[in-house]
């Protein structure tokens, strides 16, 4: 009789190859997924500092009304309540002489100036964007069991990258006393 030798040398099965193949390209896939979700978002970096900056103006420049009494309490509402502010979503047009927008004395529609290749801004390579692509709404209601001197003031701001249509909102509060 000879006596049995075992061999300490073990390789991996066919099994167990294909399960840790299956699982590192459901890793790289997933990983490339990310990537590519990554790369959407960044292009679309200019437009969301563009939004929340517009967004930002037209909520201060409704406090900067109520605050200058250029108009009244009253007038600080929509168009369908008796007031100034253009009901729906508008273009993003430049204030007009009322110093709002969104009402209907606005201007033409805004541009502004992004840096061109070299990164700087105010010289020859910069680029003038006109923000036609984008829409606001400024939406002004009275907050329930406050009497009429308390509002909720929202401006929605629509806009698309590529394809994807994207929002931004903004919501305050704004009283009758300043």
């Amino acid at each position: 009789m000879k006596p049995s030798t075992r061999s300490s040398e073990r390789g991996f099965s066919l099994a167990e190859t294909v399960i840790a193949l299956g699982v590192l390209i459901t890793g790289v896939l997933g990983a490339a997924g990310i990537l590519a979700a990554g790369v959407r978002n960044l292009s679309s970096s200019p437009s969301d500092v563009i939004v929340t900056q517009k967004a930002a103006q037209a909520v201060e420049a409704v406090f900067a009304a109520r605050d200058s009494h250029k108009f009244t309490w009253s007038q600080l509402r929509n168009v369908s309540d008796g007031g100034i502010f253009l009901d729906g979503p508008q273009s993003l047009k430049l204030p007009g002489p009322d110093g709002l927008v969104n009402t209907a004395d606005d201007g033409a529609i805004e541009t502004i100036d992004l840096p061109g290749r070299d990164g700087i801004l105010q010289n020859a390579d910069d680029q003038i964007v006109t923000l036609s692509q984008f829409t606001r709404e400024i939406k002004i209601t009275d907050v329930t069991g406050e009497n009429g001197q308390l509002r909720s003031l929202v401006v929605t701001i629509i806009y698309y990258n590529g394809a994807n249509k994207r929002t931004y909102t903004l919501s305050t509060f704004i009283s009758a006393y300043s």
